[in-house]
């Protein structure tokens, strides 16, 4: 079952709540879905050694023509960004749509971009399992933004069906921000790039760059230039772009591959136990997360912070609802701490 709706303009859900939110000193991070352990150490140390260029501006090129050859693509579609959010920013600024259409549940800054920039936002809400059906989304809507793998629900999408969206003038918006998260890449569509897409990506999750804003947008040249126009100048900085070179280059994009795929059995394993708790996780999971359906999660969510521990909220995702959670997932260690924790409390 799908459910079409539009959205009012004053918020019915706080689409600016975020993980980050959730977590506070002295409570173990399950909320937010960023890999612990990051950035590595050789990482840090080429942070570190891009300060000694503060006193000149950024010089995008490089890590432009980096991420150009990591997805096959040509420089001119590919712009830089201070991470996905300022991505959906831009892209809410530059186009006009008379019939913008948001997937969910998923991420909400897209949605939250559109509005700020006084566009009027259609939801498409997914049902059970949350699998995308693109018969579902109206045929008049000029501007669709989905996530893929879909945040909070694990989701990945096959490429075909998120392919499938495409309209003769419409621009589809594919949010891949966890794309890494996924062996291989198969479902992804930067490398393909079919006409009237636009591929968001962000460095943030993986490599631990929350703090530094770092991401990229891949679409055809002449949108990816009117989304530059509306950027603020050098908004990227010198030392956000030596990390998007460097997380581009074929060994970096080789570590990223071995920490997902052990990131993935960690992440099945896990999600076994708590099925065979008699909980509903959202089947299929291929993100470092995954999202479940706890009674009373809220209430959960409250005695998980009085043990020390910190999880995300599922209510203010459109689509969701007072009870669901979303789980990052940790090391074996950890995780069995909270499944414990859980335990204690009849889960």
């Amino acid at each position: 079952m799908v459910e079409l709706t539009w959205a009012r303009q004053e918020q019915d859900v706080d689409l600016r709540h975020h993980g980050d939110a959730e977590i506070g000193e002295g409570l173990a991070d399950f909320a937010v879905n960023v890999r612990t352990g990051t950035p590595p150490a050789w990482l840090a140390e080429r942070l570190r050694a891009s300060l000694a260029d503060l006193a000149a501006y950024p010089d995008p090129e490089p890590a432009r023509a980096a991420v150009a050859r990591r997805h096959g693509r040509a420089p001119g579609e590919v712009l830089l960004t201070a991470g996905a959010a300022e991505a959906f920013v831009l892209i809410a600024r530059v186009l006009r749509p008379r019939r913008a259409v948001v997937v969910h549940p998923q991420f909400t800054e897209p949605e939250a971009a559109l509005r700020a920039a006084g566009h009027q936002v259609g939801r498409v809400v997914l049902g059970k399992d949350f699998v995308l059906d693109p018969a579902a989304v109206p045929a008049d809507a000029d501007l669709v933004m989905i996530g893929n793998p879909t945040n909070p629900t694990s989701v990945l999408h096959p490429a075909a069906a998120v392919a499938a969206l495409a309209r003769p003038g419409r621009t589809v918006v594919v949010d891949e921000a966890f794309m890494d998260c996924v062996p291989g890449e198969p479902e992804s569509l930067a490398t393909r790039l079919p006409p009237g897409f636009v591929i968001v990506r962000s460095l943030t999750k993986t490599w631990g760059l929350a703090g530094l804003r770092a991401g990229y947008v891949l679409a055809e040249p002449r949108l990816i230039s009117a989304l530059a126009a509306a950027q603020p100048l050098w908004a990227v900085s010198t030392p956000a772009l030596v990390a998007v070179q460097e997380c581009s280059a074929p060994a970096a994009v080789a570590e990223a591959e071995a920490w997902a795929a052990g990131m993935a059995a960690e992440r099945d394993r896990l999600a076994a136990e708590l099925s065979g708790r008699g909980l509903y996780v959202v089947p299929g999971a291929r993100a470092s997360f995954l999202c479940l359906r706890v009674p009373d999660a809220l209430g959960i969510r409250a005695l998980l912070r009085q043990r020390g521990y910190a999880v995300r909220r599922g209510d203010t995702f459109p689509g969701l609802g007072p009870d669901w959670l979303r789980i990052a997932v940790r090391d074996r260690p950890a995780n069995d701490a909270l499944l414990k924790v859980l335990g204690d409390l009849g889960i």
